[in-house]
């Protein structure tokens, strides 16, 4: 964890070896526009960016959550269930909102990663990103064809080129309508992000119709049938406030999708505005409609009467309005084709940052002229999505898409805290500019080389690299009795950073394993809450970076509330990811495991980092102004 106490100085030349490229951080992407990529199409505004969060948002899962949890942990309670859920997810929110407004670039909490924390970690969550949203859209493709069946009679209903069928001889049941549904929505995001976001605006309007028919026909029920859901002489908790928080943690992943806005940043008109309240008012108009189906829908049944699988369509038939199933249905699917366009659009992304960054070949970094979105990797995305979906049943492995998820919220968290109190303070800059370098600090007369950083250890003439201005300045902060300079104020933050997010872990791990004797279980809860405790302590006693102000893109949004929001973040992903079962950490333990090859063989030695030089920021502009002067000269 060394990178979050100024890791660019990395003075030891070759003794660092491969943990070198680990650590490095590249510098946000466009900043003073500056980027070398062909850019996107500037075409999203505020209404689109909620089409999209709240389309990727309200999938299928609110047709079945709301039964399988009341029955089973939250009971009439369960309203309470999704807000708390959703005020978990705002405070990832909140995080995603001011990293995306200053670093509005395609690659989501990969990019964010990558500029605050390292490669090393950025690449980890990328790869865990691409397994997230093929997976993700490859099991919403799997269960649209069972819900069409049902508009059209049963089972039996679809057409034979679209239903399913068992090959002979094997036990695999193979999906052509999941296939072909996958390859129409490749089409359209190929179009253009206009054109797929506009298409993905009707499916959602249909489906937000269609939960509107439910809260309003549902409570006219309810009056006319007196809310027998809540007459019941268990009372409003009968599996306790336990029960309700047990619930909180399952419907919370029913909030997952918003961090789809993310990955569109580039794309949209001005970020800086947009994109936080695209994300708040899609998080908002999503826990709203969920709680107000909760409120309806527990209060028609009983919850222990209701029907686990199609809890809504049940709750409408029991009172003599079988009509109202197929129009469920329908909304059912639209959610689905909604949910199926949110997990197709960010891979492209996610790929086609990733590729800009060496990481992957760069091929997925091509950006079609006339549509203005990466199409190769589109296609990509789209081939491998639409072969799971037609030849696998992947059910069994949708936990792996939680993980994915979860460590992007984490780390968007994480990086928060860095840029907030220890800020990159050098950027990287490409070795063809090494003469450029040299001629600056030679004009500033710095020729200090014990802290270096650079293509070349031993050379004497990069006294910019890895120069610290701020360590001589001597900001002067109180810390009780203490007084810190700014070197010892970032080296302070960066080890409180590390500390907070040991014992997040500890904590976490150590209340989730009931199964560990108490005397291991006790002292190791009492550890982690005393480092988690003590990092909090130490981060709100210190002030924040003065580089924050200028740090990426100003001007946006700014989380509220540091450290307090993140660390809290923090915590709490980190809990739901201890809990996610130890088959599906084995599951994604060996496509993490293929993702440290494939980087250690290709990503580490093509990195567009793998020569670059890093300067302190003081002198980054300087250098480029003599560069673009000497240019034009």
């Amino acid at each position: 964890m060394g990178f979050l106490v100024d890791t660019q100085k990395e003075g030891g030349g070759h003794s660092w070896g491969c943990l070198r490229s680990l650590v490095r951080r590249k510098q946000v992407d466009s900043a003073n526009g500056r980027s070398q990529h062909h850019q996107l199409a500037k075409a999203l505004t505020v209404p689109h960016l909620v089409a999209i969060g709240v389309g990727a948002t309200i999938g299928a899962g609110v047709y079945i959550l709301v039964g399988t949890v009341a029955r089973e942990h939250s009971g009439p309670s369960l309203a309470l269930s999704f807000l708390i859920a959703g005020i978990a997810a705002a405070l990832s929110a909140f995080c995603y909102a001011e990293l995306s407004s200053r670093c509005p670039s395609a690659g989501s909490a990969y990019h964010y990663s990558y500029i605050c924390v390292g490669e090393g970690v950025a690449w980890l969550v990328g790869w865990a990103l691409i397994l997230e949203y093929t997976i993700g859209g490859s099991a919403v493709a799997r269960g649209i064809s069972p819900n069409l069946a049902l508009i059209f009679g049963g089972e039996d209903g679809l057409p034979a080129i679209l239903a399913r069928h068992q090959i002979p001889g094997l036990d695999v049941v193979v999906d052509p309508c999941a296939a072909i549904l996958v390859f129409i929505v490749t089409g359209l995001l190929c179009l253009g992000i206009k054109e797929s976001t506009f298409a993905q605006g009707i499916v959602t309007a249909v489906n937000v119709c269609v939960l509107l028919f439910v809260i309003v026909a549902g409570s006219y029920l309810g009056f006319k049938t007196g809310w027998a859901g809540y007459e019941l002489p268990t009372g409003f908790f009968p599996f306790g406030v336990d029960g309700m928080f047990a619930g909180s943690a399952t419907v919370f992943f029913a909030f997952i999708g918003f961090d789809s806005l993310a990955s569109t940043a580039e794309e949209v008109k001005n970020p800086q505005r947009d994109l936080p309240i695209g994300i708040g008012l899609a998080l908002f108009l999503c826990c709203s409609l969920y709680m107000m189906v909760s409120v309806v829908i527990v209060g028609l049944v009983p919850y222990y009467a209701m029907d686990p699988d199609t809890p809504i369509s049940s709750a409408f038939a029991s009172h003599d309005m079988q009509w109202a199933v197929y129009l469920i249905t329908l909304g059912a699917v639209m959610a689905l084709c909604s949910a199926l366009m949110g997990s197709l659009l960010p891979q492209p992304r996610i790929l086609m940052a990733m590729a800009r960054d060496g990481l992957l070949p760069s091929l997925f970094s091509d950006v079609n002229r006339r549509t203005q979105v990466p199409v190769k990797a589109t296609l990509a995305t789209g081939f491998c999505a639409a072969t799971l979906s037609f030849v696998l049943d992947v059910s069994q492995l949708a936990g792996m898409v939680s993980v994915g998820t979860l460590l992007a919220f984490t780390m968007v968290a994480i990086s928060v805290l860095i840029l907030r109190y220890v800020p990159p303070d050098e950027l990287p800059l490409p070795a063809s500019l090494q003469d450029r370098i040299d001629s600056v600090s030679f004009l500033c007369g710095e020729t200090k080389s014990s802290d270096h950083v650079g293509t070349s250890s031993n050379s004497t003439k990069q006294p910019l690299i890895g120069e610290n201005d701020a360590s001589v300045m001597e900001k002067q902060e109180a810390l009780g009795f203490w007084v810190l300079s700014e070197e010892n104020r970032r080296k302070v933050a960066g080890w409180s950073i590390m500390f907070t997010c040991i014992g997040a872990f500890l904590l976490s791990y150590s209340a989730s394993s009931i199964s560990f004797p108490g005397v291991i279980r006790y002292p190791l809860c009492g550890v982690g809450g005393s480092l988690l405790l003590a990092g909090l302590i130490a981060l709100s006693s210190i002030d924040q970076d003065d580089a924050r102000h200028t740090f990426g893109h100003s001007g946006g949004f700014i989380c509220p509330l540091v450290p307090l929001l993140p660390i809290i973040c923090i915590l709490i992903n980190m809990y739901l990811l201890v809990n996610l079962g130890s088959g599906t950490w084995a599951r994604v333990s060996v496509w993490l495991v293929i993702g440290v090859l494939v980087y250690v063989f290709y990503g580490r030695r093509h990195s567009s980092l793998a020569n670059a030089v890093y300067v302190t920021t003081a002198h980054a502009e300087e250098i480029y102004r003599e560069h673009e002067a000497s240019s034009l000269a």
